[in-house]
């Protein structure tokens, strides 16, 4: 784990900060509602077909399933989170309430911190 944090680079750092905003937002404004979950997976689906074509790639390159992954759930992630946030008094895509607004915002904080760590680790360990 500290080899993989260590070695993040900043393009990364971003999308794992964004994934933490939405799952957070996820967790304060989640609806059980099937209908929100589908449209998301619809949309997903579609755009991420579009996406995917839209990279290219050389003839006979190995398709990245991680790239693939994240050009269908981003989709998913900007559906299901308009969908989570609308009629919530959102400023952008901030939450109304500071508590909810701080906790995000930490936990995304957090995560640049281990990054940080995970480098002096193993710079350290390098130099030993």
């Amino acid at each position: 784990m500290i080899r993989y944090l260590s070695r993040l680079k900043t393009g990364k750092i971003v999308l794992w900060c964004y994934l933490i905003w939405y799952l957070s937002i996820v967790y304060f404004y989640f609806d059980p509602s099937l209908r929100i979950w589908l449209n998301a997976v619809g949309i997903s689906v579609v755009i991420g077909i579009a996406l995917n074509l839209s990279v290219s790639r050389p003839a006979g390159t190995k398709i990245d399933f991680w790239q693939t992954f994240r050009l269908f759930m981003m989709p998913f992630a900007v559906s299901s989170f308009s969908s989570l946030i609308k009629g919530q008094d959102f400023v952008l895509v901030f939450p109304p309430k500071l508590d909810e607004l701080l906790i995000s915002g930490s936990l995304c904080l957090l995560f640049v911190v281990l990054v940080t760590v995970a480098r002096y680790v193993s710079k350290s360990r390098v130099q030993a």
